[in-house]
């Protein structure tokens, strides 16, 4: 027999000991413009699904499993009493389910990631009266048509022994007529964590599937066990991505900054304003319209002072519909640029929800401090935050994309806000299991891992370059390719170190154009298969564009002491086993290593002006140097740890048979010379394997994957790169061992990117009056450059790989000041 619901009332003012406290909150949907975006209070699941339109909130579908939580309140853990209340009007016939759930975690109990993986307690209303609390299911007191402006009212109180909580839920039509009541308890820890409307909750069944959709207004929640998290909005300004480098040129240093903003309305203000702080008062930079698909504002400054740092304010006015507006400022430090000391640069990869919002890794960075940030792809993939992918049409598939892509930017913001980024976009922020862009095709058929070119509409692909590369430094040739479609390479200097940033993806040919022996045209199984006849005539790796801005860029010191190459993956096959621990893998064509003719022209191209190539993708953190025609010809390749591993990778030649030379010193497994799945020379210094287990906890999960980040510290006095590779779920602080990957860390020395053996040496040449002059090798019977490279002294004895005649030019690039000496032959 249930009881009535009056004792349970008289209970809980029986057990009241103290007052509701002021952490009140109150929705305000009747103020708020018609828009996508409910209000930086909350967070939709999933956004494309929710709109407020007319005053209220309201599901646009009758699917399963919608929601939306409270992003400034919290349940805490005090044993004190609290209240819920919504307003719910069904807006579509049929049977459906609508109300609240509250104490929504997991065992991690992030507010963010509680929006993802937390479950709550059900407090409920079904389309017929019925009442479904904490579990148990409760008849109306009559019946019921369809749900009318109904308000559910929840209330919750510990008991006396402060181990459960009794639950009473009332729901009242719009004259406040009783319409059912129920009561329940629970385990006191089970109400912990978020508070969240929902809409046809998909923990619940119904026979015919959900059909009704509502909306909702009057969202209130009161008392003492609230924790008031106000720093939880998220908006209006989402957070922000800048870059700092010098522009060579009459503009000095240029600032880009872009302002990454919500689903904002048509009444809603549809400008950004920057402002920065000078000489004691805020100054006014300018204003910028906000993009319609990409919901980007981005600002160009010129002549931006290097040598100090400059706080900022990105400035955007909330408009009610009652005519009031509010200025909200995000503010931020564009940091003034790091001299006399090494540059520390952090990155970063693929980010697989299970680990959101990735809090180890955020907060080991805060302690690391580095001075810039690099993500080189996959910030979002398809399943991130629940509810598939849309395809068609392109207005709807862009705000499925946009809702993943604002889980990076709530991940990392902070971190953006005050640091230079660069952001590469990959396979997955364009929807694809894997990528070959064949210059901006649109792929007509085939599957987003095996297809030829981009699936997605235009407008989508468009969208995805301008959140992600829209603050980068000006293109190097910002001309379109096929469909019109945006590129995104060019070069940044920063720090004294000249940085080239690369689609490695969007240009590249696609496996239809070979036969890789049945099956995936991408994988190739068979462990005798010849891969040379992969390698056809007129394949394309980086394309012809890039390779002539690499050429220039090689050649191209102003600035710069050092390089480093920035690429979403690494170019070569260093994974032997995918997906299972036991899923061997010859070949597999999305890595680096196909086509291998132009990917060995690329490097033959970049090794010239000794970069250290950092790049992401393969979920399996590797040092190595790259071979050409031989063992250790090429540059240094840094691919970093995902930040949170889904699809596995190992490197584990030694099991498969493979003769190992020159292993590395430290003697760790599947570490020296081999030869890769392409029969690239590959010289493998650290590989940081995952295992097997499988840890239920979502940041153990993801170390036990061997998830984490990279650091690499350019000391430009040195001249040497240091690499760090840091675990997920570890405190750097501490610095003990284990903190970092097997074999991590290690330098290298910049001269250590190109280091064929030295054939002999030029004569000694010099120029007076440059402290660090720019050398530059030129083969005299080809005019070809052999190598460029920033000198520490102002003489030198060059020293070149091969027989022959060279011409050597010494001199200042930033100056334009150079001296030539001809004819030059080599001791041997």
């Amino acid at each position: 027999m249930k009881r009535p619901i009056f004792l349970a009332l008289m209970l809980l003012l029986v057990l009241t000991t103290s007052t509701l406290a002021a952490n009140d909150f109150q929705s305000d949907f009747a103020d708020t413009p018609d828009r996508v975006w409910a209000g930086p209070e909350y967070w939709t699941n999933p956004m494309e699904d929710w709109q407020v339109a007319d005053g209220r909130l309201e599901c646009t579908t009758a699917a399963m499993g919608r929601n939306v939580h409270l992003l400034t309140r919290q349940l805490s853990s005090q044993a004190e009493s609290f209240t819920a209340s919504v307003r719910v009007d069904q807006i579509a016939g049929g049977p459906g389910i609508a109300g609240l759930s509250v104490g929504i975690h997991d065992d991690i109990n992030d507010y963010r990631g509680n929006c993802f993986f937390g479950n709550g307690v059900e407090a409920t209303i079904e389309t017929d009266g019925t009442l479904n609390l904490a579990g148990k299911t409760f008849e109306p007191k009559s019946e019921v048509e369809q749900l009318s402006d109904v308000t559910l009212y929840l209330q919750a109180h510990p008991t006396l022994d402060d181990e459960k909580y009794l639950l009473v839920l009332t729901a009242t039509d719009a004259s406040g007529k009783l319409i059912a009541e129920a009561s329940n308890t629970v385990p006191a820890e089970k109400l912990l964590g978020n508070i969240a409307l929902v809409s046809n909750p998909s923990g619940r069944r119904m026979k015919s599937g959900a059909k009704a959709r509502f909306r909702f207004d009057q969202w209130n929640v009161e008392g003492n066990k609230l924790k008031n998290n106000h720093m939880g909005t998220f908006g209006p300004v989402l957070w922000a991505m800048h870059t700092l480098s010098d522009n060579r040129s009459d503009e000095g240093y240029v600032m880009k900054i872009t302002a990454q903003m919500p689903p904002i309305g048509d009444d809603d203000s549809q400008t950004v304003t920057l402002d920065r702080h000078v000489g004691g008062e805020w100054q006014t930079v300018g204003s910028e319209k906000i993009d319609p698909d990409a919901r980007t504002a981005t600002f160009r400054v010129v002549n931006w002072p290097k040598d100090k740092d400059v706080p900022y304010r990105l400035v955007y006015t909330m408009k009610k519909k009652s005519g009031a507006s509010e200025d909200i400022a995000y503010e931020g430090t564009i940091r003034k640029e790091p001299a006399g000391r090494p540059l520390v640069f952090a990155g970063l990869t693929c980010q697989y929800h299970y680990g959101f919002p990735y809090a180890p890794v955020a907060k080991n960075l805060g302690t690391l401090d580095p001075d810039m940030l690099f993500f080189s792809g996959d910030q979002i993939y398809e399943g991130n935050g629940g509810f598939g992918i849309i395809r068609t049409p392109a207005d709807r598939a862009t705000l499925n994309y946009l809702r993943k892509w604002y889980m990076f930017g709530w991940a990392f913001g902070d971190l953006m806000r005050d640091r230079p980024t660069v952001c590469l976009p990959d396979d997955h922020d364009v929807f694809h299991g894997n990528l070959w862009g064949e210059a901006g095709t649109h792929a007509t058929g085939g599957s987003s891992s095996t297809g030829t070119g981009y699936l997605q509409p235009i407008e989508m692909i468009q969208a995805v370059h301008r959140t992600h590369t829209s603050h980068h430094p000006d293109l190097y040739d910002p001309t379109p390719v096929k469909q019109g479609m945006s590129v995104y390479y060019g070069d940044m200097v920063y720090g004294g170190v000249s940085f080239a940033m690369i689609g490695d993806r969007q240009f590249k040919s696609a496996p239809a154009r070979v036969n890789t022996g049945g099956g995936r045209a991408d994988h190739v199984h068979t462990q005798d298969f010849d891969v040379s006849t992969l390698d056809k005539p007129g394949l394309i790796f980086l394309g012809e564009r890039q390779e002539k801005f690499l050429e220039e860029w090689i050649a191209d010191w102003r600035g710069a002491d050092m390089k480093m190459l920035l690429s979403e993956t690494t170019w070569q096959n260093v994974a032997t086993h995918h997906g299972g621990y036991n899923g061997y893998l010859r070949a597999d064509l999305d890595s680096g290593g196909w086509p291998q003719t132009a990917r060995n022209r690329a490097l033959r191209i970049v090794r010239k002006c000794f970069p250290l190539h950092v790049n992401g993708d393969q979920h399996l953190t590797t040092l190595s140097q790259y071979g050409i025609d031989g063992q250790r010809d090429g540059c240094w390749s840094f691919n970093t740890p995902a930040i949170a591993v889904g699809y596995q990778r190992w490197w584990r030649p030694d099991e498969m048979g493979q003769t190992v030379k020159n292993r590395p010193a430290h003697g760790l497994p599947n570490t020296g010379e081999y030869i890769d799945g392409f029969d690239h020379p590959t010289f493998i210094y650290a590989v940081g394997n995952p295992g097997k287990e499988k840890p239920s906890n979502r940041y153990e999960l993801a170390d036990a994957k061997a998830s984490g980040f990279g650091i690499v510290r350019a000391d430009l006095e040195k001249r040497t790169f240091t690499i760090e590779s840091y675990r997920f779920n570890v405190d750097v602080a501490k610095q003990t061992e284990g903190v970092q990957h097997s074999g991590f860390p290690h330098t290298i020395a910049q001269t250590d990117n190109y280091s064929l053996p030295v054939y002999g040496t030029l004569p000694e040449i010099s120029v007076e009056g440059i402290e660090r002059p720019v050398l530059k090798v030129i083969d005299k019977k080809t005019g070809e450059l052999v190598y460029a490279l920033r000198l520490t002294e102002s003489t030198v004895e060059p020293w070149v790989f091969e027989d022959g005649t060279y011409d050597c030019v010494l001199g200042d690039p930033d100056t334009d000041t150079w001296k030539t000496f001809e004819n030059l032959k080599p001791s041997k």
